[in-house]
């Protein structure tokens, strides 16, 4: 099934508890902390059923079609496809949106691989995971992932002060409550994946469980942060905050009951973090990130283009190495991506995924260098945010607009055109919505020393040293020393 933008948006009325501050919103859809977001979710929903999109998009399941993204891939043709998908959502949210609906599908479609992994822990939990894959294909369903433990209970032993844990069983389920983060598009999703990435120690047992849960749960509450897009005073002056907020929020959950069937770890301390890292969810999940962000980077980089052509300064010998930094950056994650499928890995049960390495390089990439990139650009900007009218009632016809498009204007732009663009740049790479990024993109898949740690950890080391002991080894089967002529 491929569900149109309107049916998206009418699964978002379903009486769903949002807290905005002290507000309790119930409808996303209206509200204008929201709307416009809903709106740009419910257009990917369309475009990627069109005509012109339908066959990049989608794959055919018992004759019917279905987003790619739900596929586990069994060759290269099933990465590429998955990864031409994910790179169509980006381009139609200008790489802005982190969680958008191909990205936590990914990572269930990985663990979906090893169904043996779940098991182990219980028999039954294997095939949990198949099936609920099987339930978001079916409906076209976006789906949200908790995975973190509050700051407050990270090392906190015993279930007494734990922030989330299990509080009991029923006939058909268990009973859950505390709290969950980070919820990135939780308010714009039908259903939520609630787990842990972060280790547990052993003794954290009633907080070991891994379940999933429709957005509209009773008992349980979405609170949010700021909404950017809400702050927003037109499409002009805020084209990409008004429209592409996210939003992130935390999720409360108070005696809320989970069936046995969306269980899928359950007193597992070591599952919980098995089933990203030993089954190839958490690289085809991020092999969603690792698109997404290069599509950001290809309008930044525009962005930066325009801004030197702009001041006349493409001629100059120091715009063009910034430039050309930008363009060997952008080229960099372009050759990681393509690595990523080219040097795919194999699993016994057939499926395949994107290589971890490559992948790892990339993601380690993009949150290191983020921050210097959009300082880069803004630098070229120069002095110019600052000069720009208070906001855009000076496009309105009439004498205040006659002398801005006079003394504004450039020899090669109207005046109203360099208002429009400033306001962009500074929309994506330095208001409040601009600085959100900057701290999102450094922590997209941790913290930046985990980044790190990922390629340290899928390095081939053993063959570096190899090449290091076959020199030393050399040394020592000829004379040391050369015999004298």
């Amino acid at each position: 099934m491929l569900r149109s933008g309107k049916d998206y948006l009418a699964s978002l009325r379903d009486g769903r508890r949002i807290r905005l501050g002290k507000e309790l919103v119930t409808d996303v859809t209206t509200h204008p902390a929201f709307r416009n977001t809903a709106q740009s979710f419910a257009r990917i929903y369309d475009l990627k059923r069109s005509p012109e999109n339908l066959e990049a998009m989608s794959y055919q399941e018992n004759g019917e079609a279905c987003s790619a993204w739900f596929q586990p891939p069994r060759s290269k043709d099933d990465l590429r496809h998955r990864a031409e998908a994910h790179r169509r959502v980006a381009q139609w949210s200008c790489g802005l949106m982190g969680r958008s609906m191909d990205h936590v599908p990914s990572f269930i479609a990985g663990m979906s691989m090893k169904p043996e992994l779940f098991d182990a822990n219980r028999v039954g939990f294997g095939q949990n995971v198949i099936d609920y894959l099987d339930y978001l294909r079916k409906g076209d369903l976006f789906a949200c992932y908790l995975v973190l433990t509050p700051q407050t209970s990270r090392g906190v032993a015993g279930p007494a002060k734990a922030n989330f844990r299990i509080v009991g069983e029923y006939e058909g389920g268990i009973i859950v409550s505390g709290q969950k983060m980070l919820g990135t598009s939780a308010v714009f999703s039908d259903e939520a994946w609630i787990g842990s990435m972060i280790p547990l120690g052993p003794d954290q047992v009633e907080e070991a469980v891994t379940f999933a849960v429709p957005i509209n749960a009773p008992g349980v509450e979405l609170w949010v942060r700021k909404s950017f897009e809400m702050n927003a005073t037109s499409r002009i002056d805020n084209y990409f905050s008004s429209q592409f907020d996210e939003s992130d929020a935390v999720m409360i959950f108070n005696d809320v009951k989970v069936p046995w069937n969306r269980v899928f770890c359950y007193r597992d301390v070591p599952l919980m973090r098995d089933m990203y890292f030993k089954t190839p969810a958490h690289v085809l999940g991020n092999h969603q990130s690792n698109w997404r962000f290069s599509e950001k980077l290809k309008l930044i980089n525009g962005i930066a283009h325009q801004a030197a052509d702009y001041g006349h300064l493409l001629g100059v010998p120091a715009i063009q190495q910034t430039l050309g930094r930008l363009a060997a950056g952008e080229a960099t994650l372009l050759g990681l991506l393509a690595a990523q499928i080219d040097q795919c890995q194999e699993l016994p049960s057939g499926h395949v995924h994107v290589n971890n390495r490559y992948l790892y390089a990339g993601l380690q990439w993009c949150a290191h260098n983020y921050h210097q990139i959009a300082e880069e650009v803004r630098l070229l900007l120069g002095a110019g945010p600052f000069m720009m009218p208070a906001d855009d009632s000076i496009l309105e016809e009439g004498g205040a607009h006659d002398v801005f498009e006079e003394n504004w204007k450039l020899p090669t732009v109207s005046a109203s055109e360099r208002y429009r663009f400033v306001r962009m740049a500074w929309d994506l790479l330095a208001s409040d919505f601009a600085g959100r990024h900057q701290q999102y993109e450094r922590f997209y898949g941790g913290p930046p020393h985990i980044m790190d740690l990922y390629s340290f950890w899928h390095a081939p080391w053993a063959e570096r040293r190899e090449s290091v002991r076959n020199i030393l080894d050399d040394m020592v089967q000829e004379p040391s020393r050369l015999a004298a002529e």
